[in-house]
């Protein structure tokens, strides 16, 4: 690939990808939510209670910054935590009645912000679109772990 080909395409990737954090950061933010946030709510929303850990690795975020989203969403009444049953060390994430109703109003949100970002293409890009940024995702994560 040439370089004015490659330039175009990691240029548009990396304004998208600042752009629709910044957009979706503006419509969280009504909610009292951060970037971020709304992700780890959904996953709980999908998955069900999770040890701490496993949330991580589900989110694709270091441990560190996922302990401090619970810290603050748990602040806020929408998580709770609880030592592990099997494990003392580890401790288990759930939602709240709360939080599970907030996971409404974030899936709202999140389907507003997937109509922004594609309004304009034709529904069969739109179709295929999940399934070409997985593969992205895995080129990019098949090249970074080989390291």
């Amino acid at each position: 690939m040439d370089f004015v080909r490659a330039d175009a395409i990691n240029q548009a990737i990396r304004l998208l990808s600042l752009r629709h954090r910044a957009r979706a950061a503006a419509l969280l933010a009504p909610l009292g939510l951060h970037p971020g946030q709304e992700a780890l709510l959904l996953e709980l929303a999908r998955t069900g209670p999770m040890i701490q850990a496993q949330l991580a690795d589900a989110l694709g975020c270091e441990p560190p910054s996922v302990t401090l989203m619970i810290r603050k969403l748990e602040a806020s009444g929408h998580v709770r935590r609880a030592p592990a049953p099997t494990d003392r060390r580890a401790t288990v994430v759930e939602l709240t009645e709360g939080g599970a109703a907030l996971v409404e109003r974030v899936k709202e949100v999140w389907c507003a912000l997937a109509e922004e970002t594609v309004a304009g293409l034709d529904a069969s890009v739109v179709a295929e679109l999940p399934g070409a940024l997985a593969i992205m995702t895995g080129n990019v994560d098949a090249r970074f772990s080989s390291r």
